[in-house]
Parts: structure tokens; C-alpha cells; sequence
């Protein structure tokens, strides 16, 4: 697939600036990986390329980035559900304001980005406990990082991305990913999600 990053349904230009402006309270942004079921290819090459052993299923997968507000930014190209989120995230350039922080979990345990704060759990260390505190700290990010999943639950409110996708056609798969993140936008634009707590976990209403 192509390595671009795409903007999924505006958002993003005017949000850099704000954020650029007053970076210092500017919540941080997270991102995740999404997978979606396919119809078993035919080619052999195909089969491995999108057979996920998490899913234990032939699936295509995006990563995307949302921000505080719950409004997808980006949208990365789709790639085989062989393909780790860390290597999608990786191939993505993510144009995200100097000083501002990039929630993730353990998945993306290596993924950097310049003057970027990575807000990450702690790994449990091997043979050893997390200490009380890494625990709780853990925890709290936990609570930051559900809006993400909320995200991903409301883009899968369209059946075409949560039941088994069987359209073969050439891009169809990236454009109706695209559709139904710009569906999620529109909800959100509809009735803004204000976040209640400094967790900023919170459940996506129906317009």
C-alpha cells in the first residue's frame, strides 16, 4: 500500500495551530491499531500477507490518530493483518506540534517522535513486580488510552467494517475505511464530546 498519511475528515490544520499556541495544555493525542475481517484471499502470497495471528483470521488493519475530542485526525494506509501496528505507525508521519504528548500502549513500545512526550505504561520487568506506584500510574494511563477504543467502537457502528469485508475491488478496502472514519467525524462534530474528567475516558453518545 501506499505510506502516505491521509487527513481523515478535516480537523487537523486548525488543531496544529491551536495546539501550537498554548502546547503546554494541549491533552495528549493517542493512537491504536484497528483490525477488520476479509474474505480468505486466493492468492497464497495474499493469504499470509493478511492471515493475523492475533485474530487467528485473514483481516486488513489501519492505525489511527485521534485527539482529545475524540476527532480521527489521521488514518494510516490499510496493510495485511501479518503487519504490526508498530511498523504501520512507523511508515506514518504523524505532523503532531513540538511539546505535545502521544498516548499508546506497549504494542508501540519502541515508537519515537521528535519533541514528542510518549506517555506509555511501564513493562513489567521479567521475574520481577511493578512497584505500587507504576501500578497506579499504569492504571491512570489505562483510563487516558479508552477514548481511543471508544473511537474504534464508534467507526465500527458501520456493518461494512465490523462484519467480514467482501468487496475485492482495487482500494475499496482504504475507502470505506475512510467513509466510515468521516461518518464517526460527523457524529462528533454533531454532538462534541466535552471530557469530564482529567482522564478524558468517556463514551461516545449517539447524536
Amino acid at each position: 500500500g501506499r505510506r502516505h498519511c491521509r487527513h481523515a475528515a478535516g480537523g487537523g490544520a486548525s488543531t496544529r495551530r491551536r495546539c501550537t499556541r498554548r502546547h503546554a495544555r494541549c491533552p495528549p493525542f493517542a493512537h491504536d491499531g484497528t483490525e477488520r475481517r476479509i474474505v480468505r484471499p486466493q492468492d497464497p502470497a495474499e493469504q499470509t500477507a493478511c492471515y493475523s495471528g492475533k485474530k487467528k483470521d485473514h483481516t486488513v488493519k489501519n492505525v489511527l490518530l485521534v485527539n482529545a475530542l475524540l476527532v480521527i485526525l489521521f488514518l494510516s494506509d490499510t496493510h495485511g493483518g501479518r503487519v504490526h501496528d508498530l511498523r504501520i505507525a512507523e511508515a506514518t508521519p504523524y505532523p503532531l506540534p513540538a511539546g505535545s504528548g502521544l498516548l499508546q500502549d506497549l504494542g508501540f513500545l519502541s515508537f519515537t517522535l521528535p519533541q514528542v512526550e510518549i506517555l506509555m505504561p511501564t513493562k513489567k520487568p521479567r521475574g520481577a513486580e511493578l512497584t505500587l506506584e507504576q501500578q497506579r500510574a499504569n492504571q491512570a494511563l489505562h483510563q487516558r488510552r479508552l477514548r481511543i477504543e471508544h473511537v474504534n467502537s464508534s467507526v465500527k457502528r458501520c456493518r461494512i467494517v465490523k462484519d467480514r469485508l467482501r468487496l475485492w475491488k482495487e482500494g475499496v478496502r482504504d475507502l470505506v475505511m475512510e467513509l466510515c472514519c468521516a461518518l464517526h467525524n460527523f457524529r462528533v462534530r454533531l454532538t462534541p464530546w466535552q471530557p469530564d474528567s482529567p482522564g478524558f475516558s468517556g463514551k461516545i453518545s449517539s447524536p
